[in-house]
């Protein structure tokens, strides 16, 4: 692709690199990849401490840890344009790592001012699994998601619950349903 490409990030919340939810990131990514320029990321690939509640952030804009990796993931949300977190629950909610990450944005949740702020024009979808049969969970976790983008200003574009998917070969079995929203983004 030329320059000129949008960019896609795909983020892999789990802490799993090679499980369901890693499978429908790739089923994702190589989907994207004929429109976009993709980048796709493991949360647990970051080095990311927990946020320590100090609120500097809201008269700074700034984080007061600085010995980790959140510059480097906020870099690749800084440059999509396109943004699909795909999230498996864990306790009907989003893994701890991803929820680490949401914690440590503060600096750039619109709540407080001044605030950091990404570039404009984002746009967020959400893909959320559970091996369970219930929707009601995976209705909790996209709306985890979609209230971070909202924060974050990135519009909230679309969804997708998958239930009854625990081990990759599940999540293949799905990939239709997966590709029918890539085919909205």
């Amino acid at each position: 692709m030329g320059e000129a490409a949008v960019n896609a990030l795909v983020v892999n919340c789990s802490p799993v690199k090679n499980g369901a939810t890693a499978e429908i990131v790739r089923i994702v990514a190589e989907n994207l990849q004929e429109r976009f320029s993709v980048r796709s990321v493991c949360i647990d690939d970051y080095d990311l401490r927990f946020c320590k509640g100090c609120r500097t952030c809201h008269t700074t804009a700034e984080c007061v840890i600085s010995c980790d990796d959140m510059a480097q993931i906020m870099g690749e949300f800084e440059r999509a344009q396109v943004i699909v977190c795909v999230s498996p629950s864990y306790w009907a909610d989003v893994p701890g790592q991803f929820k680490a990450f949401i914690d440590r944005c503060t600096p750039w949740c619109n709540t407080h001012e001044p605030h950091a702020r990404l570039t404009g024009g984002k746009r967020g979808y959400a893909i959320v699994l559970r091996t369970g049969p219930g929707m009601a969970e995976c209705e909790r976790l996209i709306q985890t998601i979609e209230h971070f983008y909202g924060h974050m200003e990135i519009e909230r574009c679309g969804s997708l619950g998958l239930c009854g998917v625990e081990c990759a070969e599940q999540a293949i079995a799905r990939s239709g349903e997966v590709l029918a929203l890539c085919e909205n983004i």
